[in-house]
């Protein structure tokens, strides 16, 4: 993960990172502090409660709060010594009131996702008034629609619209690119903020992925069994033995985050080997075909994320997207950190 980090720094601007969802389902306690160690000092985080975390983890760093400004919020922003992502003209004012510049705060322009932020008109209208520098404005931020799509001619136009915005802000930093948004010509501007892309994710969807891989899951087989063609398997019996085959159990489920929606359609590794799950993904259980393995065995490991299993594969067989297969993973895993 630090390697990762160092990569994206030397791709030419000042680097965040951001941690939010318990730093993507791997724990900001570990995963800040090396963070840090790695040369990073600037971290974002979705929610007001997860920079509280973040902050017993970072007692030193910048640590924005990305969903904005709760009202009645800002005595505890100011206990944490954390700075909101201001994104409307009541929170601008709200911090304004309360901070009286004296304490920082970033300002989110919308440049086309239309979820949080001030419409560039609108942005536009606020350069120069008081309630900017009120509300200790260091930083300008926007978040792309579609980065990991270089040829999105949305791209181009929020390059274009926030560089105009920017031009309207002189002597502000400036921060567009997320983990895809790095590798995009135009968008690397004073901070690069990549989440995804530090925990191993492929910024780059459509070439070979420059990120080291970070997240690997591994379950022990509970047992091992031998069924008889016919046999039907787990809830439903949704998958039923072609021939005599090999079965083993798993203890884990979709109360661990792994998703029932993967059940006939993903894989574990054993001894290497590809083994199909089958049937259902259960609450607390999975079953996988291990005829073709002959090092599955009661107390074998086997690998659900890693290897040629990465965290992109494993999210496209669940029909969904690596980032909602980390931020799920459940409180129930042992977490090892090694490196």
């Amino acid at each position: 993960m630090a390697a990762n980090w160092r990569m994206l720094a030397a791709r030419g601007a000042d680097c965040a990172a951001v941690v939010k969802a318990d730093a993507y389902g791997c724990g900001v306690a570990r995963v800040g502090p090396a963070l840090w160690a790695a040369g990073c000092r600037t971290f974002f985080v979705a929610h007001l409660s997860e920079g509280i975390a973040a902050r017993a983890a970072l007692p030193e760093a910048a640590i924005y709060i990305l969903n904005g400004l709760p009202p009645g919020a800002c005595t505890t922003f100011a206990a944490h010594d954390l700075r909101p992502v201001l994104g409307s003209r009541e929170e601008i004012l709200e911090w304004a009131a309360f901070a009286g510049g004296a304490r920082p705060a970033a300002l989110h322009i919308d440049t086309g996702m239309n979820r949080l932020g001030l419409p560039v008109p609108e942005a536009l209208d606020l350069a120069g008034d008081p309630s900017i520098a009120a509300a200790g404005i260091d930083l300008l931020l926007s978040h792309f629609v579609s980065a990991e799509k270089p040829a999105d001619p949305v791209n181009a136009r929020q390059i274009a619209d926030f560089a105009r915005v920017r031009a309207a802000y002189p002597g502000l930093l400036a921060s567009l690119a997320n983990s895809s948004g790095v590798f995009l010509d135009g968008a690397r501007h004073d901070l690069l903020r990549p989440g995804y892309a530090l925990f191993g994710g492929n910024p780059t969807p459509d070439s070979a992925n420059p990120m080291r891989p970070v997240v690997r899951l591994e379950a022990l087989i509970a047992q091992v069994r031998t069924v008889e063609a016919g046999a039907s398997v787990g809830y439903n019996g949704c998958w039923t033995a072609p021939a005599p085959s090999r079965l083993a159990t798993l203890s884990l489920g979709y109360a661990d985050g792994f998703p029932r929606a993967i059940s006939g359609r993903g894989q574990a590794l054993v001894g290497g080997v590809p083994c199909p799950i089958l049937g259902l993904v259960s609450m607390d259980l999975i079953i996988l075909d291990v005829t073709a393995a002959p090092a599955a065995r009661r107390g074998a490991t086997a690998v659900l994320i890693g290897d040629s299993l990465d965290i992109d594969t494993v999210g496209r067989a669940a029909g969904t997207i690596g980032y909602e297969i980390l931020t799920g993973l459940g409180s129930r895993y042992v977490r090892t950190y090694v490196g």
